[in-house]
């Protein structure tokens, strides 16, 4: 098998999917690991996929010159995951004539779109704890610049490489207009085992209108039918084990655990995230503090013009927070055992990983429907909204 990259280390970003203009390359998931298969006999030894591949080419990388925490303004800040950071930047560009290139969740699918239209960037909002597919977006960035639009784009770091390794033969006036902004990235599970998760529980994610990861702090698994209101498919107060495989980085794709691009140096203009041990009042860390990194002075233009109330930040307290700025997120020694058993089941791969975890959880959750004990506010949820 010929990949574009190291074998199961491509990173998903699809930048050589998008390049090859024989058709010739296709990405296999096999829920472990990403790769990028070249088809032989449609290759014509072009090398583009290959100049294109963030593994293959890494982007040069800046430490960060400016530090803050923030929020934006309230009416943004509350349908954000955590400080409203990337809306807040969002609504500023596109009220400044750019066009916003980022990902959303449709057709029970997660994928990169492309707009300048205010009222559609509430698609953008939210975590998303799995991979997305970037197929198409980057020709559609290069047409807008190519036309002088300007453009922010906002993805995962590996996302921003290949962005930036596929407009880096542009002439230096069109290529200022791209402006880059990455997300600190744990890492990322394939969407098969998302889907394999859902339907354990009666859930076809082809049937989904939304699905969100979290609420600020709160990670966990809700439902809206309608008009309704969200309605908990895990009791509130039970762990999901969805996401508790995603937070002690048991199920990500192989290349998350050597990423190049989980280090202080960032690929991006801008850089977001959690800020986790803020000293702000717990009435402000409640409804979410972004941190925020500039590496660039077109960055410090993008945050200073955006809005949003800014604070100091303890660096020293925001790195030690955020181990994806100093390595990458380490492989639990159960991981083997999870993919080993994937094919049973997604909750059985989880018990069988960590037993005490589940069969407590699973106890609590039915104690709960018996209305034996009460559930409380869930340190882990989700929320999905039926079509």
């Amino acid at each position: 098998m010929r990949t574009v990259c190291k074998q199961n280390s491509c990173t998903g970003c699809m930048a050589c999917v998008g390049k090859c203009k024989r058709e010739a390359i296709s990405i296999q998931d096999s829920f472990s690991a990403y790769n990028a298969v070249i088809d032989e006999g449609k290759c014509v030894n072009c090398g583009a996929c290959e100049r294109v591949c963030p593994n293959n080419h890494k982007v040069n990388l800046n430490e960060p010159i400016y530090w803050k925490e923030g929020w934006a303004s309230d009416d943004v800040r509350m349908k954000a995951s955590s400080g409203g950071a990337a809306s807040a930047m969002m609504e500023c560009f596109v009220d400044d004539g750019g066009y916003v290139a980022a990902c959303l969740f449709r057709n029970g699918e997660f994928f990169f779109d492309i707009t300048n239209k205010k009222d559609e960037l509430i698609r953008f909002a939210g975590s998303k704890y799995v991979k997305s597919n970037p197929v198409g977006i980057y020709d559609k960035v290069v047409e807008k610049l190519k036309n002088g639009k300007k453009v922010l784009f906002i993805g995962l770091p590996c996302q921003v490489a290949a962005i930036k390794n596929y407009t880096i033969t542009m002439p230096a006036g069109i290529g200022e207009n791209l402006y880059t902004v990455d997300l600190i990235c744990h890492g990322t599970p394939s969407p098969k085992i998302l889907s394999l998760a859902l339907r354990e529980k009666g859930i076809n994610i082809k049937q989904l209108r939304d699905i969100r990861f979290r609420n600020k702090t709160n990670f966990g698994l809700s439902s809206q039918n309608g008009d309704n209101g969200y309605k908990t498919i895990t009791p509130m107060g039970v762990q999901d084990m969805y996401t508790y495989a995603f937070l002690t980085s048991l199920d990500y794709t192989e290349n998350c655990y050597s990423c190049q691009y989980a280090t202080l140096g960032r690929v991006s203009d801008v850089t977001i995230g959690d800020s986790w041990g803020s000293n702000q009042p717990d009435s402000e860390q409640g409804k979410g503090i972004s941190l925020i990194l500039c590496q660039t002075n077109k960055g410090m233009t993008l945050i200073q013009n955006s809005g949003m109330t800014l604070e100091k930040v303890d660096v020293e307290k925001a790195i030690e927070a955020n181990h994806q700025l100093r390595h990458p997120s380490i492989a639990p020694e159960t991981r083997e055992v999870f993919f080993g058993n994937l094919g049973k089941g997604f909750y059985k791969a989880v018990s069988k990983c960590a037993p005490k975890v589940y069969y407590k959880q699973k106890l609590k959750e039915n104690l709960i429907k018996l209305k034996i004990i009460r559930g409380g506010a869930s340190p882990i949820e989700y929320k999905i909204s039926f079509r």
